[in-house]
Order: structure tokens, then C-alpha cells, then sequence
């Protein structure tokens, strides 16, 4: 079948309309009208330029950025008839500006063409998104500094390989993630400098002929200046691989505080609750109360792996300049944009309901032998090389456990069976409040430089 709409903008080199089919395996329309506001917003700031280097009128300049602002409240009043059969966001706004203004509006596409200014379009979009995963980081970073506040002093196991190694600060612990997460906002801010240059005046491949004032249009934007080659910047979408790169590690570390938070929630943990309005039950087993929020943001993950994957390999054989694949990068980007933006709103409501069991906690870190290294420190600075100091404290933590014994809780004559230097002071570091309050440097997890970290936190998301 053919389609029966034969006006197309760029129908003049054809002799039969387009077939239907062909329409609705090209179009975009579907999923890029949310660019519609970057759209007009480029297409202002381009007549704008137009009309002061006197390629158009002053006059036709004010009626086309007229009809572009109505078609705008148009659209955000969902007014706007979108139509597949003109393919694209800019197809079907310039084609609604012509049917408002006539012969007027289609003096707008002077000088560009829809490469360079789909470029730009994704390039507003990416920034104004960058910006609000952003605050969104910063709200999570929030709740989690107020956590760890609480719970500076919260003792718990430290662990390496899923074992008890070192008791640690639940605060200290959740630093962690807040240290993650800042570098992960560093990464969006690197990213959003280096896209934030202008394509547009770029058009179809090799620039324009018209006497366009780029840097003007770029300012007027919000650029920090404008593309340096017309080829790459019509055709590349590093930028947008850069930004799903960045939110592939955001989901990544929002996915490994998930695997923990469903661990210590579990009957085998016992270490944290989460509020009963951000879990769910089971339809068979009225006892259940799940951690589907973390599980899910795991889950979504992946989900983004994938769109990172789809635009590096959208990318990777294709020759310059613009190719009709680059449509396929939109669905991806939009749906990495909106899932980490989903997930760190989940986790900035999830966080606060956090209630810590620090009695559950303190057991769990005392039964793992977790002072162990404290003892062996002991015997070090008492004398014993640390090799040695180490084949001691082996054979002490067998002798507790054969005996059923956590270290505190063995005599001074059962100590010295294994090292003469040990003395009654020993029980200061065999204690976890000893243990965790040792740690006193930048980086420790003694509940003072706890403290200190998240007041220094504190200061750089303001």
C-alpha cells in the first residue's frame, strides 16, 4: 500500500508517495516529539542569527519565532497533531509553521539541514538531562549522609569475599557509596562539558554557504562554543555513548548497594528494615515483606548495559558522514536518560526508610574473629615481625573456635599460650569499639574521621 499524504518536504525528487510500510518503518516521530521543545528552541536561536546577518527579514524573523512559540504551547497542551507520514519532530513542526505562516516558515531551514539540527536537539536535551541526574545524584547523597550521621558509631562487619574480615562503621560503609556516587557526578559534568559545543551551521555535511554566525547561535543557546568539523559533527553520538557509559556505572553501583540492602534485609542478616510502603508482599505467602525496589533497580541495570551496548554498536562500522542508522540512537539514550533518573529517585525515597538493627549488627561483627588483624597488629608493635605475629594469631582464632570462644573472651593466660608479649592492655584492641576507633586517619573508619568525611561530604553537594 501507498501512502495517501504525497507532501512530503523533501518530495520534489519523487514521482510516486511514499508506501505505507516504508512511512512506518522510518518514522521517529513516535519517540523524538520529546525533543520538541529543544527543536523550537534551536530553531529560534537559528532564525534569530538569520535575520541579523540579513539572510531573512527582521520582520519574517518575528513572525516565524511567533508561530514556533504557539506550536510549542500546543504541544505542552497536548493540542498538537503529530503525524507519522512527516517522519520526524522537525518535519512536523516546520510543516505545521508553513500551514500557520505560508511561503514564510519555509525560509526557516535556510542554512541547516535536519543532520546538523538533530545534533543540536539531542545535545540541548542530553544537557538539560545531565543536569537533572545530577540534583537527582545529590539528593541521593543527601539521604545517605543523613544515614551515615546517624550511625557514625554503628558497628558492623566489615567483609571481603561475603566473609567477616574487619568491623567497620555502618556510616563508614555507607560512605562508600556516597564516594561513588560523587565520582560518578564528576563523571556527568566531564561529560557535559565536552558536548556542550553547538553543530548547527554544520548542515548536511560540509557547512553552508550562507553568512552564518555560529558563535552567535551558540551563545544565545547556552554553548560554550561550536563544533570545530562539519563531518563528525553531523554524524558522531559519542557524547551520547559517554553519557550511557556514565549511566551504566551509576546503575552499577546503585545495583551492588541494592545486592547488599536485599542481603541485610534478609532473616539471615537481620541487619536493616526498609519501610513497609517501599516493599511489596507475595499473592501465597501472607509473611512476605520484599525489597522489590532494590531488586528491581538490579534488574534495570542490565537494561541499561544494554543501551550502552546497542549505541557502541550503532556506531562502530559506520562511515562519515550522517547515515539513517543514527535515528536508532534516540530510543536508547531515552531510555538510559530515563532509567538511572528512575532509579535515584527510587533510592532517594528509599534510603530515609532505612531503620538499622545495631544490636544484630554489633553481634554479627563480634562473632567473626573481626579483631583478629587488630591482634596481630598488637604483636607487631610489641616486637614480633608480622609474619610471625600472623602464624600466632592463626593458631589463637583454632584455639577459640575449637573452644567456642570469640577472642574477648579469652583469658590472658589463654593468650599468652601462644605469644609471651601479650599483655592484660591487649583487651583494648580485641574490643570493636578498640578496633573501629584505631582506625583515626583520613579514610578510616573510626567514627570521628566518619564524621569529619561528612562534613566534607557536605560541602560538595551544596
Amino acid at each position: 500500500m501507498t501512502s495517501k499524504n504525497t507532501e512530503k518536504p523533501w518530495g520534489g525528487r519523487f514521482t510516486t508517495p511514499t508506501d505505507e510500510f516504508v512511512e512506518q518503518f522510518t518514522e521517529s516521530v513516535s519517540y523524538d516529539q520529546r525533543l520538541a521543545h529543544y527543536d523550537i528552541m534551536g530553531s529560534i536561536a537559528h532564525v534569530t542569527m538569520l535575520a541579523k546577518v540579513g539572510v531573512i527579514s527582521k520582520k519574517e524573523s518575528i513572525q516565524i519565532i511567533s508561530a514556533l512559540k504557539k506550536i510549542e504551547l500546543d504541544i505542552n497542551a497536548g493540542k498538537f497533531q503529530w503525524q507519522t507520514s512527516l517522519e520526524d519532530v522537525h518535519m512536523n513542526i516546520e510543516t505545521a509553521l508553513v500551514a500557520r505562516i505560508g511561503d514564510v516558515g519555509k525560509k526557516l531551514h535556510t542554512g541547516r539541514s535536519r543532520n546538523d539540527q538533530i545534533a543540536t536537539d539531542i545535545r540541548l536535551y542530553l544537557r538539560s538531562e545531565i543536569d537533572l541526574v545530577c540534583v537527582q545524584i545529590n539528593a541521593v547523597l543527601k539521604a545517605l549522609l543523613e544515614l551515615a550521621s546517624e550511625h557514625a558509631s554503628t558497628i558492623m562487619p566489615g567483609f571481603t569475599h561475603l566473609q567477616s574480615a574487619q568491623p567497620v562503621t555502618f556510616g563508614h560503609h555507607l560512605l562508600a557509596w556516597a564516594e561513588m556516587l560523587l565520582r560518578d557526578r564528576s563523571r556527568l559534568l566531564d561529560c557535559r562539558k565536552r558536548l556542550n559545543l553547538l553543530p548547527l551551521g554544520s548542515a548536511a555535511l560540509a557547512g553552508t554557504s550562507y553568512p552564518i554566525d555560529r558563535k552567535m547561535v551558540a551563545e544565545a543557546l547556552g554553548f560554550d562554543g561550536v563544533t570545530q568539523n562539519s563531518l563528525d559533527s553531523v554524524s558522531d553520538r559519542d557524547f551520547a555513548i559517554e553519557f550511557t557509559a556514565a549511566a551504566s556505572l551509576i546503575m552499577m553501583h546503585l545495583s551492588r548497594f541494592s545486592e547488599e540492602l536485599v542481603i541485610w534485609m534478609s532473616q539471615a542478616s537481620g541487619f536493616i528494615d526498609l519501610g513497609d510502603a517501599w516493599c511489596t508482599g507475595s499473592s501465597i505467602m501472607p509473611q512476605k515483606k520484599n525489597p522489590d525496589i532494590p531488586e528491581l533497580v538490579r534488574g534495570k541495570t542490565g537494561r541499561v548495559y544494554g543501551d550502552l551496548t546497542a549505541l557502541l554498536t550503532l556506531m562502530k562500522a559506520q562511515p562519515l558522514a550522517y547515515n539513517r542508522d543514527n535515528q536508532e540512537d534516540k530510543e536508547s539514550l531515552f531510555d538510559a536518560v530515563d532509567t538511572v533518573k528512575m532509579c535515584l529517585i527510587a533510592y532517594a525515597g528509599l534510603i530515609p526508610t532505612i531503620t538499622v538493627n545495631r544490636e544484630t549488627m554489633y553481634k554479627a561483627a563480634a562473632a567473626g574473629f573481626a579483631t583478629a588483624t587488630d591482634l596481630a597488629d598488637y604483636l607487631v608493635v610489641n616486637g614480633l615481625a608480622f609474619r610471625d605475629a600472623h602464624e600466632v594469631v592463626g593458631k589463637t582464632v583454632q584455639y577459640a573456635i575449637q573452644n567456642n570462644k570469640d577472642l574477648p573472651s579469652l583469658t590472658l593466660r589463654e593468650l599468652q599460650k601462644f605469644s609471651k608479649v601479650i599483655k592484660e592492655d591487649v583487651y583494648a584492641v580485641l574490643e570493636l569499639e578498640g578496633s573501629v576507633s584505631a582506625r583515626d586517619h583520613i579514610g578510616g573508619t573510626a567514627p570521628k574521621q566518619v564524621k569529619a568525611a561528612i562534613k566534607r561530604l557536605k560541602k560538595q553537594i551544596k
